[in-house]
């Protein structure tokens, strides 16, 4: 899974949650409920003005208890940690958004590349194989150069040779060239599946022992 698709995920996911906190807590500060009529149920959080967010009761119940402490430390420190690690990967982004292409002999003219454009022709041109039964390309920062990265999935009784030799000579070569780069680098991982045995069918064996069951004379 893409960081982008986990990061709009988990943004969502937070985003709901505040957003339904907020309501709760404006629906409860406004006073809507008797204003419109409606009675929720005990349990239902501030349903008044009045109500405060946490109860003295609910303040009081766990403070002596020898846990209650600890755990408020320990689940804070775990919610500082994420978000410090979610903020460090974040900024140690090492996909690229675009590549600049030289363009000798034109003054003055800036060429970008997609990065994701350059990606899936990488994907379409590994996939070309029949054997291959997925591929995923990320062009990533490397010092001085970019770099490649690849996840291909050969299906059972692919030939991970012949995949390299397809690579480096088809999409990999193909991109250098158009991407005029002195060398273009590359990682690329291979798994080939395991076919699946096939299952023994019932039928004969039943078949086979019905044949074998001695006559019966009278």
């Amino acid at each position: 899974m893409r960081r982008t698709v986990v990061n709009r995920v988990l943004l969502g996911v937070v985003g709901a949650a505040l957003l339904g906190a907020g309501v709760l807590v404006l629906v409860g500060g406004l006073d809507l409920y008797r204003r419109l009529g409606v009675h929720p149920p005990g349990w239902w959080p501030l349903t008044s003005p009045d109500q405060p967010v946490v109860s003295g009761r609910s303040r009081g119940r766990w403070v002596a208890s020898s846990w209650w402490w600890p755990t408020v430390i320990g689940g804070l420190a775990v919610l500082v940690a994420g978000a410090a690690w979610w903020l460090v990967a974040q900024l140690r982004r090492t996909g690229l958004s675009s590549i600049v292409v030289p363009t000798p002999g034109v003054s003055g003219l800036r060429l970008r590349v997609g990065a994701r454009a350059l990606e899936e022709a990488l994907e379409n041109g590994t996939a070309v194989l029949p054997e291959v039964e997925r591929a995923g390309v990320r062009l990533v920062r490397a010092p001085g150069h970019p770099r490649l990265r690849g996840a291909v999935r050969l299906r059972p009784g692919g030939d991970p040779a012949a995949l390299v030799e397809h690579f480096e000579d088809g999409p990999r070569t193909d991109a250098r060239g158009s991407l005029r780069l002195a060398e273009l680098p590359a990682d690329l991982r291979i798994r080939v599946l395991q076919a699946t045995p096939a299952e023994p069918r019932r039928g004969r064996g039943r078949r086979g022992r019905r044949g074998k069951r001695p006559s019966r004379v009278e």
